[in-house]
């Protein structure tokens, strides 16, 4: 493969909010989770797991319970006198958090418990760091396979959305409607279908305001 239509993958992602109604094959989203297992992971403990969802009426339960959430803490908010900030919420921040709704496939990306060999034999019995960092580890892998799902679905014509809404607001309430164990961390939701239209390429920032070069 040549560097230059690897570099045209990445550079035309983007992160899209409307699709058409077209579902998405088993066979599309298999391949999709092929290319988000191959992956680096911290020494290789491949800390991801995937729930696709094609259901579009469990989908629909996914974004109410979303906002039920999210008109309880705009509730809360207004009722600690924040009811410009509790408005804003349900105005602003609902609909970029509940964009999924209208996709005919939404990927569920868990963290799974980071176990290895070297924690197992070095790492906890000098207990090397609190267990909070194990999980984190394990988000960070995950946070990797999503990346490559999400590269893969834009270079077979697919259009995806990684959200974390749902997560930061529902995340007890959708792992009751999926059944997804308590050692399992939500990562991420990824909105995946056909794109319908296009959305403009955002800026970003240069390269010299993100690099330091230390020789």
């Amino acid at each position: 493969m040549k560097y230059e239509d690897l570099k045209q993958v990445i550079h035309e992602r983007r992160s899209i909010r409307k699709f058409t109604e077209e579902p998405v094959s088993v066979r599309h989203i298999r391949e999709l989770i092929d290319c988000a297992r191959y992956a680096p992971s911290d020494t290789n403990s491949q800390t991801w797991e995937f729930i696709a969802i094609t259901n579009r009426a469990k989908i629909k339960a996914i974004e109410e319970m979303t906002w039920e959430q999210l008109h309880i803490r705009a509730e809360e908010a207004a009722g600690r006198g924040l009811e410009r900030e509790a408005k804003l919420l349900l105005k602003s921040f609902g609909p970029y958090a509940t964009a999924f709704s209208d996709a005919p496939a939404l990927i569920v990306c868990l963290a799974t418990p980071y176990e290895s060999k070297f924690r197992e034999r070095i790492f906890d019995p000098i207990g090397l760091v609190p267990d909070e960092v194990w999980r984190e580890e394990g988000i960070k892998s995950s946070c990797l396979a999503a990346q490559n799902l999400m590269l893969a679905a834009h270079a077979l014509g697919l259009a995806t959305c990684p959200m974390t809404g749902p997560v930061l607001l529902a995340e007890k309430q959708l792992k009751a409607y999926l059944g997804i164990d308590d050692s399992r961390d939500i990562n991420m939701v990824i909105a995946l279908g056909h794109p319908s239209g296009q959305t403009n390429k955002l800026a970003r920032k240069e390269i010299d305001d993100i690099l330091t070069i230390v020789d």
